[in-house]
């Protein structure tokens, strides 16, 4: 059995991808295939083309909704931001695909701690927000099959990360630990799952003291 793992990449961010791909591979076991969602290569192959400059808070705001169609529209895939440290088996989180559903993910419902997220970029808040970040796609779901490589370019970011094209009923729920926003919720007893560093994690020079900053650093001494 094979995972494809789709992870946002971006140039501010690279030792956040070194992270999230070097604790991902750890504690797989099973093979896993991470494909980056690197914006320039794309637009070199004539799948992206929109002119976000400056428009995004990361250069993956859309290209995470072409997984359907690099995934061939078929099997189960995960997107997952570029900001995660995992400390758990990717394969616990693909057991609890269903297919019953066209896409699952952890159904956060906040408003955001902090006015600034990042490196200064301002926070916005918006319903089902974080939800995109990460999605495990049933890509081969017939409500899927519309999700066009031109998406990506063509539609609003209120339509793609609010998934406008899926009733309510097609959208399953994934548990909390599989998505913990730090910041954006009480430090648990026990380390979660997955670490999303949402508001910006030590590769940040005003992230030094987030929660799990030094589990983030010890991982970065080891991928990096």
């Amino acid at each position: 059995m094979t995972h494809n793992v789709y992870v946002g990449w971006d140039s501010r961010e690279t030792d956040a991808y070194k992270v999230c791909v070097g604790s991902l591979d750890q504690y797989s076991s099973e093979k896993t295939d991470i494909i980056p969602l690197i914006q320039d290569d794309l637009r070199e192959r004539g799948l992206y083309a929109r002119d976000d400059a400056g428009k995004c808070s990361t250069e993956f705001t859309y290209t995470r909704f072409l997984v359907p169609y690099l995934n061939n529209y078929q099997d189960w895939a995960l997107f997952i931001d570029c900001d995660f440290l995992f400390t758990r088996d990717i394969s616990e989180l693909f057991n609890l695909a269903d297919d019953k559903y066209a896409l699952m993910c952890v159904q956060h419902d906040y408003a955001p701690n902090a006015k600034i997220k990042m490196d200064g970029q301002k926070q916005v808040a918006y319903p089902r927000k974080n939800w995109s970040s990460c999605m495990l796609w049933n890509c081969g779901h017939e409500l899927n099959r519309q999700v066009k490589k031109e998406w990506a370019n063509t539609e609003s970011g209120a339509f793609l990360h609010r998934f406008q094209w899926l009733p309510d009923d097609a959208i399953g729920s994934l548990p909390l630990e599989w998505n913990w926003l730090e910041g954006e919720y009480d430090k648990p007893n026990k380390i979660p799952a997955v670490v999303h560093y949402t508001n910006g994690g030590p590769w940040f020079e005003n992230c030094q003291n987030v929660d799990y900053a030094d589990e983030w650093r010890q991982a970065f001494e080891k991928f990096s």
